[in-house]
């Protein structure tokens, strides 16, 4: 074999292995963040983490955020739910949701606390289990996780 081939065919495998070097990474770079919020203890809670959402969508509008709430958790996406100045976390969250943010509740806790599912805002949906919903989008779907 002619070392003048050899010399270039390497070269033409090292231009195309960083060609596809770029490509990639310019995807990775461009795919949104997914991160997944967990809220289980309460108002306070939901107060601080919907001001934290709001925050990283200002920085990352193209952010993926879901949050799931279970225990206390579920209170805010409770109809008539108010924060600790009377704002209702409805309209919080509603304007939240019009952003691509995905409210999740735990149908655990509904039941354990008996609440009726009809009592749950309707920005937000019902899954059968928060803690396994956290986890199914961590092991599964990669998303980040953040307890504010």
């Amino acid at each position: 074999m002619n070392p003048n081939f050899a010399v270039a065919a390497t070269l033409r495998r090292l231009v195309l292995f960083c060609v596809f070097v770029c490509i990639a990474g310019a995807a990775l770079a461009e795919a949104p963040i997914k991160v997944v919020y967990h809220f289980s203890e309460g108002l306070e809670q939901a107060s601080r983490g919907l001001r934290n959402i709001a925050n990283h969508l200002a920085a990352d509008p193209t952010a993926k955020i879901v949050v799931v709430a279970h225990g206390a958790g579920i209170d805010f996406l409770l109809k008539g739910a108010k924060d600790k100045n009377g704002g209702a976390f409805e309209s919080a969250v509603g304007d939240l949701a019009l952003v691509g943010v995905d409210f999740r509740v735990c149908n655990n806790t509904l039941e354990g606390r008996h609440i009726d599912p009809g009592q749950v805002i309707s920005d937000a949906r019902i899954v059968p289990a928060g803690v396994v919903e956290i986890a199914r989008l961590q092991a599964r779907e990669g998303y980040a996780y953040i307890k504010p």
